[in-house]
C-alpha cells in the first residue's frame, strides 16, 4: 500500500498535538470513562451490535482502547488510533484483535465495515479522511458514521468542563447535509440513517420509555444524541454477461400462466434458468410445466415440488436449487409483466442498489387489479415499513424482488434474529436486507388484472399478515 502523506494521517487520526498538549486532561485510561458512563457506553453497544453482523472483516478508526470492535465480534478486526496508551491499553485486554497507531502499519486489506464513531469531531480534514478509507473498501463495504448532534453541544461541553465525561477536543460540529456532501466528494453514498439516544445516563424506567419509546417518534428522533448514516462506495457498474440469472416461479394452480411465463420473460445476462416452484395443484399446473419443459428445449426449465406449504416455502425452496448469481422471483400469476423483468436486472448492474423491489403502487392499474381497501392499506403500511427499516419501501407485498445469490446467502446465515416467521417470503428478504445495510430501491412496475385463475390471498389475511409483520418490525429494528 502507498505510504500516507502527514496530512492524511492528521485527517484519518486526528491531531495528537491537541492530546499531548492536553495530557493533564487525558491522565484517566478509557476504562475509567467506561465505568463512569456504564449506561451511555451500553447504549452504543446496543447500536454497533444491531448494525454490524457477528463475523464481519472490522476497521475501527479512533477505536481507543477496543471496546466497540470487540462487541462486534469480528472475524478479524483492526482498530486504529493515534494515542499509544489507547492501542497498548486496547492490544493489552484483546489480545485477538490487532491494534496499530497509523493505517500505514496495515497491509492492503479490504474490510466489510469500517467503524467512524465521533471521529468527524475530532478530525482535521473529513473529505481525506473519507477518501484515504476507499482501498480499504470493495463494493459491499458499509461506513458506520456516527456523531453526536450539534443540539447537545452546550451539555457536552458543560459535562466535560464538570468531569462527567471524557474530555474530547471538538473541531466540527457538521450537519447531516454536508456529511452527505462530504461522502458524495469521497465518492461514498448513504444507505440508511438515523438517531438513537435521548437520555445517555441511567434514570430507572425513565431512561427506558426515552430511548426505546420517544427516541422512535419521527421529529422527537432529531433530539437524540447521536445521528449515524450507513455508507457505501459509489457502484461501479458490472458486466451483465459476466452474470448467470435464475427466474424463480412460483406457481400454485397457475396452470394457464405457466407458459405465458416462460415466452414473455426475456433471456437476461450470461445465461437464464427458470425454477418452477410448484405448490401442490389441483388444476393440473404440474402438467402443464413438464409439457412446457418439453416444448422449449432450447430454455433452461426446471421445475421443484414444494415439500411444505406457501409462497415463502416456494422461494427459499427455488433459491436453495438456483445455480445463477442473480435471484429473481416472479410470481405465477404474471400479474407483474414478465417482460419488465430486465429493469430489475439492469438496476442491479448498474448498482442502483442491493436489493430491488417491485413497486406496483407507482403506474395505474388495470381495472380489478387491486381493490380500493387493499390499496389504502398498502399505501398506509408503505409509510410504516419505510419508518421501520430507514429506508424507502414503497410496496412491501409486490413478489418480483430481485438480488445477488451471494446476498440472499447471507440473509439466510442471520436468519436466526428474525426466524422462521414469513409465509410469503417477503419480509423475510426485506428485513433480511434491511439488516445487512443493504440498498433497497424501488422499482415501479405496471399491475395487470389476472388473466387466468384466482387470487390465493384474501383481503383478510394479508391485512392480518401485514399487522404481524409491522410488529415483528418494530420489535427487531426498533425496540431491541
Amino acid at each position: 500500500m502507498q505510504k500516507q502523506s502527514n496530512h492524511q494521517k492528521t485527517a484519518l487520526l486526528g491531531d495528537q498535538s491537541v492530546k499531548n498538549n492536553n495530557r493533564s486532561t487525558w491522565h484517566q485510561p478509557f476504562s475509567y470513562w467506561l465505568k463512569k458512563n456504564s449506561y451511555y457506553h451500553k447504549q452504543l453497544l446496543k447500536f454497533y451490535t444491531f448494525v454490524i453482523p457477528q463475523g464481519r472483516r472490522v476497521l475501527q478508526i479512533n477505536g481507543k482502547n477496543g471496546y466497540v470492535l470487540d462487541a462486534v465480534r469480528p472475524s478479524w478486526g483492526v482498530g486504529v488510533d493515534a494515542d499509544e496508551q489507547y492501542t497498548h491499553e486496547a492490544q493489552a485486554t484483546y489480545p485477538h484483535l490487532t491494534f496499530v497507531t497509523d493505517l500505514a502499519q496495515i497491509s492492503a486489506q479490504q474490510f466489510d465495515y469500517i467503524i467512524l464513531s465521533s471521529i468527524t469531531l475530532e478530525t482535521y480534514d473529513i473529505q481525506d479522511l473519507f477518501v484515504s478509507l476507499q482501498p480499504f473498501c470493495h463494493p459491499g463495504t458499509r461506513l458506520v458514521i456516527d456523531s453526536y448532534s450539534y443540539f447537545w453541544e452546550p451539555l457536552l461541553r458543560l459535562t466535560q468542563k464538570l468531569g462527567l465525561r471524557r474530555p474530547t477536543t471538538f473541531k466540527n460540529w457538521i450537519a447531516h447535509k454536508d456529511l452527505i456532501n462530504f461522502l458524495h466528494l469521497a465518492d461514498f453514498e448513504p444507505v440508511i440513517t438515523g438517531w438513537h439516544t435521548l437520555i445517555p445516563i441511567n434514570i430507572p424506567l425513565i431512561s427506558w420509555f426515552f430511548n426505546s419509546i420517544l427516541a422512535l417518534i419521527p421529529g422527537i428522533n432529531r433530539l437524540c444524541l447521536h445521528e449515524w448514516v450507513v455508507a457505501r462506495p459509489l457502484p461501479v457498474a458490472r458486466n451483465p454477461r459476466d452474470y448467470v440469472v435464475s427466474v424463480i416461479i412460483t406457481c400454485r394452480n397457475e396452470r394457464g400462466n405457466v407458459e405465458a411465463a416462460i415466452t414473455q420473460t426475456p433471456i437476461m445476462g450470461k445465461h437464464t434458468e427458470f425454477i418452477f416452484a410448484e405448490g401442490h395443484s389441483k388444476d393440473g399446473t404440474l402438467d402443464e410445466i413438464k409439457r412446457v419443459i418439453a416444448t422449449y428445449p432450447e430454455k433452461d426449465i426446471k421445475y421443484i415440488v414444494q415439500d411444505g406449504k406457501g409462497k415463502g416455502d416456494a422461494v427459499r425452496k427455488g433459491f436453495a436449487h438456483a445455480r445463477g448469481d442473480v435471484l429473481m422471483i416472479l410470481d405465477g400469476d404474471i400479474t407483474t409483466p414478465p417482460e419488465e423483468m430486465p429493469k430489475f436486472f439492469d438496476a442491479l448492474m448498474r448498482g442502483k442498489g442491493d436489493f430491488i423491489n417491485g413497486s406496483r403502487l407507482v403506474y395505474g392499474m388495470e381495472n380489478q387489479a387491486m381493490r380500493f381497501l387493499n390499496l389504502l392499506a398498502n399505501y398506509g403500511f408503505s409509510l410504516i415499513f419505510t419508518w421501520l427499516l430507514n429506508q424507502k419501501i414503497k410496496d412491501t407485498l409486490c413478489g418480483t424482488k430481485v438480488l445477488f445469490k451471494k446476498d440472499y446467502e447471507a440473509i439466510v446465515a442471520n436468519r436466526h434474529y428474525f426466524g422462521d416467521f414469513d409465509p410469503y417470503g417477503d419480509f423475510d428478504l426485506l428485513f433480511g436486507a434491511a439488516k445487512l445495510n443493504l440498498k433497497i430501491v424501488d422499482m415501479p412496475v405496471h399491475y395487470k388484472s389476472r388473466a387466468y385463475g384466482t387470487s390465493q390471498i384474501s383481503r383478510f389475511q394479508g391485512g392480518v399478515l401485514l399487522a404481524c409483520m409491522s410488529l415483528i418490525g418494530l420489535k427487531k429494528f426498533k425496540m431491541r
